[in-house]
């Protein structure tokens, strides 16, 4: 399949979750990006399980599934599954590109790149502005204290959607 024939990329950002504090994508999203199906994702991924180790990809523990499930009950459709999902994380999304080794994945493996790299930029400059805020605070805090407490809010509001440590990228 030629490039030119490839359909339009989706946003690989809206299947990005955070769990134990890593961003990550399910097995059946990472099939679906990659135009395969989730049984052939992971056969591939366990012919080579040595490229996988447990910083690139691991499985959810059914707690964290049944989380997960509930908190996207409305969104997603992953029902029907004996076990929890493998779940990739970016290093872990690249290496299933290349055990698939489709024109498809190969292409999708740099969109998910990208949205992992804007997921960590968008964190980074968050953090940065909070340090650059503190500064600030521990400077002039009695002149502005009103305004600190109130930036301080919208930086440490919860996510919309946050169940158990989940929360959506």
């Amino acid at each position: 399949m030629s490039r030119k024939n490839l359909p339009a990329m989706p946003d690989a950002s809206d299947v990005i979750l955070r769990i134990r504090g890593q961003a990550i994508i399910i097995d059946s999203d990472l099939a679906a990006l990659y135009g395969t199906t989730t049984k052939r994702l992971n056969e591939q991924v366990k012919r080579n399980s040595a490229r996988f180790p447990e910083d690139f990809m691991f499985r959810l523990t059914k707690r964290e599934w049944q989380n997960l499930r509930s908190q996207n009950a409305t969104s997603r459709s992953w029902g029907g599954r004996r076990y929890p999902p493998y779940v990739f994380t970016e290093h872990g999304a690249v290496m299933a590109a290349n055990v698939i080794n489709s024109e498809m994945a190969i292409q999708m493996s740099m969109a998910v790149v990208r949205a992992f790299v804007r997921m960590r930029r968008m964190a980074l400059s968050v953090e940065g502005l909070a340090r650059k805020m503190q500064a600030l605070e521990n400077k002039y805090n009695k002149q502005f204290k009103v305004v600190f407490d109130a930036i301080r809010r919208l930086i440490t509001a919860p996510p919309a959607k946050r169940v158990d440590g989940f929360s959506k990228s």
